[in-house]
Formats: structure tokens, C-alpha cells, sequence
């Protein structure tokens, strides 16, 4: 089953703990209900573009359009080689960006991946 999406954001742990707190909140006084954020907080913009490059960028596109696949798969449709898709997929895999299957087969779960930076941070 396919999540909706995934926000990527670049900020604080400070203010992501404050997130999780006012939404705590939130919940305990019966406030507006709190939906499910699911999200991967990057403390530097240069971590998030030296792991989210280009390449694994063209590589969440391929997989996403491809279905659950084996690495040999995607590496084929992506014409590239084997073991550095399996680099790419095993950093993905680490970050959530990708999943695994009961099957083994990896897949995006997600059908929206939202990137945000606070230019006054």
C-alpha cells in the first residue's frame, strides 16, 4: 500500500522537536485531529544534496514508475551499473525513502516526496 507522501525538510532538531510536542498537545486536548506526518529531517542543506543527488533522485523517478523490482532490474532499466544502483539503494533503503516487500523487491511507497528549506534558517 502506497503512503501519500513524504516531507524532506532541512531545519533544527530543535524545531522538530517542537513540532512533535505541539502536536502532542494538540492530540491530548482533543484539538483538530493530527494526521500522520511522515518526514526526514536534514540539519545541513549540503547532507541532504550529497545524499539525495541527482542520480538517486532519477533513480526514486524509475523505481516509482517501475513497480516493486529487484536491484538487477532497476540497474538494467537504468542503464547503469549494478553495484553502485545497490549503493544507491541500500543509502535509500537506510533513509526510507524505499522499501522492501515481503518478496524482497524494493519499491517507493511514497506517491509524493516534498522537499522544504527555510531560507531564514
Amino acid at each position: 500500500m502506497k503512503k501519500t507522501k513524504l516531507s524532506i525538510t532541512v531545519g533544527s532538531v530543535e524545531d522538530a522537536a517542537k513540532d512533535v510536542i505541539d502536536a502532542w498537545h494538540q492530540a491530548e486536548h482533543g484539538e483538530t485531529p493530527v494526521e500522520p506526518r511522515v518526514a526526514i529531517l536534514f540539519t545541513e542543506l549540503e547532507t541532504l544534496l550529497r545524499t539525495l543527488t541527482p542520480q538517486r533522485f532519477v533513480l526514486l523517478q524509475q523505481l516509482h514508475q517501475m513497480g516493486p523490482s529487484s536491484i538487477r532490474a532497476l540497474a538494467k532499466a537504468l542503464g547503469r551499473d549494478y553495484k553502485n544502483v545497490h549503493r544507491d539503494v541500500t543509502e535509500l533503503l537506510r533513509l526510507g525513502l524505499i522499501e522492501k516487500n515481503e518478496a524482497g523487491r524494493i519499491l517507493v511507497p511514497w506517491d509524493e516526496i516534498e522537499a522544504r528549506l527555510d531560507l531564514a534558517a
